[in-house]
C-alpha cells in the first residue's frame, strides 16, 4: 500500500481532503461556541478562540509570521542537517565494528537523558548566541533517532549477500556502496521523518527561553496580552504544526524517490 501522503495527491482523494477540512473547521468552530455560551468572552476566547478569529490573525499578520517562521525554520533546518550527518557517519562507524558500537552506545544513550525543556536554557547560558543555541538543539534532538534507524538498517542488509561479495574479494568500500548503503537507507529516511518536526520544536523552546526572534518569541508574546491575541498565539501553533508537517511531507517524498525499491512503494495493480 502506497503511503497515504501520495494517495492524497491523486484526484480522487480530492473531496476525502475536503471533507477532512471542513470537519476540522465545524468541529472547531462547534466547540468554540460551546465554551462561550458557558463562559465569559475573555475566558472563552483564551481557551479556544473561533477559528475564522485565527485565519483572520493569519490574513493581518502574516508578514510577521512568515518572517518569524522562516527564521524559526531556517535555524532548525541548519541543525538537523548537522544532526543528520553527524548521526549517519556515527551510524557508519558503529557498524564497522562490533566493539565500536560496544563502546559508544553508552554515550549516545545517556546524551538524551537530559530533556529538551532542561537542556535548551544551559546551552542557551553557555553559548548566548539565539541562532546557534537553536542551530545545536535541532542536531541534538536529530542525531540519536538518525543513529538508531541508520544502525538498524545497516545491520539489516542481507548476510548472504556480504559473505558472496567477501568470497569474490570485494573491497569494504564496495560493500558499503553497493549493499550495506542501499540497505541502510530506509532507517535513515526514518529516522529523519522522526527527528525533522522535533527539530522545529527544539528551535522554538529555545526561543522560549528569550531569543530576539522566532515563532516561540511570538507566542511569549501573543500570551502576555491574553485574550487580546489569542488568535495569533494559536496562528503560531498551527503554523509551527504545518512547518513539522510539510518537513515530515518532504522527507517522506525524498524516501519515495530515493528508495523506490521499498515494497510501500512499487505500484500495484489498479493503482
Amino acid at each position: 500500500m502506497r503511503p497515504m501522503f501520495l494517495r492524497l495527491l491523486k484526484p480522487g482523494y480530492r473531496a476525502w481532503v475536503m471533507i477532512w477540512i471542513i470537519s476540522i473547521f465545524v468541529l472547531w468552530e462547534g466547540l468554540a461556541w460551546m465554551l462561550h455560551l458557558f463562559m465569559s468572552p475573555q475566558q472563552a476566547t483564551s481557551r479556544l478562540p473561533y477559528l475564522h478569529v485565527v485565519m483572520d490573525s493569519f490574513y493581518r499578520h502574516w508578514n510577521t509570521l512568515a518572517e518569524q517562521s522562516s527564521v524559526t525554520f531556517g535555524n532548525a533546518a541548519i541543525g538537523f542537517a548537522g544532526g543528520t550527518l553527524l548521526g549517519a557517519l556515527l551510524a557508519l562507524l558503529m557498524s564497522a565494528a562490533v566493539w565500536i558500537e560496544r563502546t559508544l552506545s553508552p554515550y549516545v544513550v545517556s546524551s538524551q537523558m537530559v530533556p529538551v525543556i532542561g537542556l535548551a536554557p544551559i546551552v542557551y547560558g553557555i553559548i548566548h548566541n539565539a541562532e546557534w543555541a537553536r542551530i545545536v538543539m535541532a542536531a541534538y534532538v536529530t542525531f540519536f533517532p538518525v543513529i538508531i534507524h541508520t544502525l538498524k538498517g545497516l545491520k539489516s542488509a542481507s548476510p548472504q549477500h556480504l559473505e558472496l561479495m567477501r568470497a569474490y574479494g570485494t573491497s569494504w568500500r564496495a560493500r558499503y556502496v553497493k549493499c550495506l548503503l542501499p540497505s541502510a537507507l530506509p532507517g535513515l529516511f526514518s529516522g529523519m521523518k522522526i527527528a525533522a518536526p522535533l527539530a522545529v520544536t527544539s528551535s522554538i523552546v529555545v526561543e522560549l527561553m528569550g531569543a530576539p526572534d522566532g515563532l516561540g518569541v511570538l507566542m511569549v508574546s501573543s500570551l502576555y496580552y491574553g485574550s487580546a491575541q489569542a488568535g495569533m498565539f494559536w496562528a503560531t501553533i498551527m503554523l509551527s504544526m504545518g512547518i513539522g508537517l510539510i518537513s515530515y511531507l518532504f522527507i517522506s517524498l525524498a524516501e519515495h524517490w530515493l528508495t523506490p525499491w521499498q515494497p510501500e512503494f512499487r505500484p500495484k495493480g489498479g493503482e
